[in-house]
């Protein structure tokens, strides 16, 4: 397993955590390392997920109201809705991670962390969020950068 997918899945646990919990994210994030045992290799990018959530996280589920109709977002599982904030923060601020990369990661983890469904509810999620960026913007993202 890649280092990037580690991050994510210690992204997504930090993220998971703080759905419980009025924690600042770099506390929670040092909880989490601390009690996981984490290797330093995955910390510096899980970190960057995390913050950045954190720090849109209005907007994220503004992007996932709209894209979601017939689910509001405090209604979704934690895990997808954590899922879904990280991978439509790369999507939106993370130009060096090609859009197919995130939306796969995203998939791969909501399958292994999800429920039977969470796979393909954050894959239509995710396709119709980028539609709409793409359209937004005019052009596509070309991330370079490897996963």
């Amino acid at each position: 397993m890649g280092k990037r997918r580690r991050s994510r899945e210690l992204a997504l646990q930090v993220l998971f955590h703080l759905e419980f919990s009025s924690d600042e994210p770099e506390k929670a994030f040092d909880l989490i390392c601390l009690n996981f045992d984490t290797r330093d290799a995955i910390k510096e990018f899980a970190l960057r997920l995390v913050r950045g959530v954190a720090e849109k996280i209005e907007e994220l589920d503004r992007w996932i109201s709209t894209a979601s109709k017939n689910w509001r977002v405090e209604r979704m599982s934690r895990v997808d809705r954590s899922i879904l904030r990280m991978a439509i923060y790369e999507l939106l601020y993370l130009d060096d991670i090609p859009p197919k990369v995130s939306i796969d990661e995203a998939v791969e983890l909501a399958k292994k962390y999800g429920n039977m469904d969470s796979g393909a509810f954050i894959n239509g999620i995710l396709d119709n969020i980028y539609r709409r960026i793409r359209e937004q913007n005019g052009f596509e993202k070309k991330g370079q950068g490897q996963d």
